[in-house]
């Protein structure tokens, strides 16, 4: 069965090229548009990886980030962003409070997509 990997960004040209590398390599891929469709599509299935943006309208990345780990320690999250720096003190914080994230900064290749995958998965 295919591993299953949400993706969760505003830009909808970085979801479809997600979709593009990911679906092309046999994973399953779900998209949201949003933080709250992000959460939505989280708490109605099952992944076993999340690529998270921080910068969002509405709910932000580290918000959906607290949420999913108040329910979930075990499943992958790379927060991929171009605004790290602008995010740096909550991501401090994050960490500090024992949350665990990978970051990734955009823009990521498909390469890199690829290699964070199979390290994920231990391909």
């Amino acid at each position: 069965m295919a591993k299953k990997i949400l993706v969760v960004d505003d830009d909808s040209a970085v979801r479809q090229a997600f979709i593009l590398v990911l679906e092309d390599a046999g994973y399953q891929v779900d998209t949201a548009e949003s933080g709250e469709v992000g959460l939505e599509k989280y708490k109605n299935g099952q992944y076993d990886l999340i690529f998270l943006d921080l910068k969002m309208p509405g709910i932000k990345g580290t918000e959906v980030l607290k949420k999913i780990r108040e329910d979930n320690q075990d499943v992958p999250i790379y927060v991929v962003t171009a605004f790290h720096k602008e995010f740096l003190k909550d991501l401090q914080a994050i960490r500090k409070a024992g949350i665990s994230f990978d970051l990734l900064d955009k823009p990521v290749g498909n390469e890199q997509i690829i290699a964070v995958v199979e390290g994920v998965f231990g391909l």
